[in-house]
């Protein structure tokens, strides 16, 4: 049975550890969700706690009681609750103040979570101050071993129960309710406990708009417009919205669009890059069997499915919601020919005793990428899994040239260490920010742009593919000398996505562009 101060010390715990990752679902839409940010994130609430610890064992003696405890619980419980009502407009107010991009991450986080942290980290001394243990030791070990338990439940409760259930605002509102309920079971007297009542009236009271916010949508992407939002939701990996405007539906996960159909009847892709997953079938005689890794709307799985009779289409998507959303909102229909698999794509592929002839990578966003599906170990396991002639074409967004391109670049020069002839596709007449498709074949023959506008000509793929090679490029015109070649064991990919970051995203075939990467 937990003691009065050990009830305050796994309170903290949980709550602690359930902002940390709360945090992360409210920084990522505006900066990313690389390592820069989570490693702000981890280093501000450390530091929060630390100093928090350090005030809270210099005062403890003195200033150790149940009330002092059900007032830092009450005060963490109103500054958590401000965070979910005005946090947003707190990150907004940060985006442009002009900070290196790696390191803009710290401010907003250290100016929404440091404050409500470092009260919270002050609790474990307190309470080990009030502890009925024989030594000091025994206090200090058992009030921590709490307090870890607390952050272990709160770490998976956010996780797996509260990230996925409900909206980052009303997942506040809980974190607050919950140091409330903390302070109310802490505090011995009357005036306390009509104290915390009062707070929590204060509390709830600020925070009432939460839940009105929540039934409309979440609006975690205030740039994304349209006629009609079909979908509003977060899922456990990203912010999920279908959009509805001028007869076309779009997909936008994590604010960027990732899929798009038009919604009367017109056939054809909305985006002009999506016609480039269909250059595997010009470099072989025989395609039956394709991997697509990445699902969004599923609308180039589907086309496979519609436009080649002999070909099985297998398709890996992380999110099992995008899946569900995709066959409620995409006319997905899985069938014979048309197998949805919800997992990891290298651990799919790994786990597979299949083989493809051709291997459509569509997973990356522009500043958000896995970096284990761009190593050379990943295209070594993917070289496996392919046929003798088989292609692996990989959608990325990137620049052509200059800064913004080395993500890019860095691609061409690993897939070139496993594949003997790799092409890169723009898909765009710009240096901005686009759609460029990576194709790597297993067979050593070299083909030339007008070689590839014959093969056009002579086979019939189902989608019009003129237009596609004027900007074609082998591997070895595209310098690669000043990225690294990226390995399980070194993969810098958020370095190399950082370079582009803020930089405008053109999509080829469509009438609207987004700001900014990955906004």
């Amino acid at each position: 049975m937990l003691s009065v101060p050990e009830r305050a010390v796994f309170t903290s715990g949980v709550a602690s550890m359930a902002m940390e990752i709360v945090a992360g679902r409210m920084v990522t839409p505006a900066f990313g969700g690389s390592i820069y940010t989570w490693g702000s994130i981890i280093g501000v609430f450390l530091a929060a706690l630390s100093a928090g610890y350090a005030l809270g064992g210099r005062y403890a003696r003195e200033y150790a009681s149940r009330g002092t405890l059900a007032a830092l619980l009450s005060v963490g419980a109103l500054s958590v609750a401000l965070i979910a009502v005005g946090g947003d407009a707190v990150i907004v107010a940060f985006e442009g103040i002009g900070v290196p991009a790696r390191y803009a991450p710290i401010l907003p986080v250290t100016a929404l979570f440091g404050p409500p942290t470092f009260l919270l980290g002050l609790i474990s001394p307190f309470a080990a101050e009030l502890s009925d243990a024989e030594s000091h030791g025994g206090a200090s070990g058992r009030v921590y071993a709490v307090g870890t338990v607390g952050s272990i439940v709160g770490a998976f409760g956010a996780t797996f129960a509260l990230i996925p259930s409900f909206s980052v605002p009303v997942n506040g509102l809980l974190l607050a309710g919950l140091l409330l309920v903390g302070a109310l079971s802490t505090a011995d007297r009357s005036v306390e406990t009509a104290a915390s009542l009062g707070l929590a009236l204060v509390v709830v009271t600020a925070a009432s708009g939460v839940v009105v916010y929540d039934v409309s949508g979440n609006d975690a992407c205030p740039n994304v417009g349209g006629e009609e939002v079909v979908v509003d939701t977060q899922t456990a990996y990203a912010d999920l919205k279908v959009v509805d405007d001028r007869d076309v539906r779009t997909m936008y996960i994590g604010c960027v669009p990732q899929s798009a159909t038009y919604t009367d009847g017109r056939e054809g892709y909305v985006f002009g890059y999506a016609k480039y997953a269909h250059l595997p079938l010009l470099f072989q005689n025989d395609t039956e069997r394709a991997l697509f890794i990445g699902g969004g709307g599923f609308t180039i799985p589907q086309r496979y499915v519609a436009e080649y009779p002999d070909v099985t289409v297998d398709t890996v998507e992380i999110d099992p919601e995008v899946v569900r959303v995709a066959k409620k909102h995409f006319g997905l229909r899985e069938g014979p020919r048309m197998n949805v698999h919800v997992g990891d794509g290298r651990e799919f592929l790994a786990g597979t005793n299949r083989t493809y002839d051709v291997i459509v990578l569509d997973a990356f966003r522009a500043d958000k990428v896995p970096f284990h599906l761009t190593t050379r170990e990943f295209m070594e396991l993917a070289a496996s899994k392919l046929d003798a002639d088989g292609v692996l074409v990989a959608n990325i967004i990137t620049a052509r040239a200059g800064d913004g391109s080395a993500f890019g670049r860095a691609m061409v020069k690993t897939m070139n260490e496993t594949f003997p002839r790799v092409y890169q596709f723009p898909t765009a007449n710009t240096n901005a920010l686009q759609n460029i498709e990576l194709v790597a074949t297993k067979s050593g023959e070299r083909y030339t742009r007008s070689e590839l506008r014959a093969l056009a000509d002579e086979k019939t793929v189902g989608v019009d593919l003129s237009g596609t090679f004027s900007r074609m490029r082998p591997a070895g015109d595209v310098r690669t000398d000043d990225v690294p070649v990226l390995t399980d064991d070194y993969a810098p990919v958020d370095d190399l996505l950082a370079r582009q970051a803020g930089d405008q995203y053109v999509i080829s075939g469509w009438n609207e562009s987004t700001a900014a990467a990955g906004s």
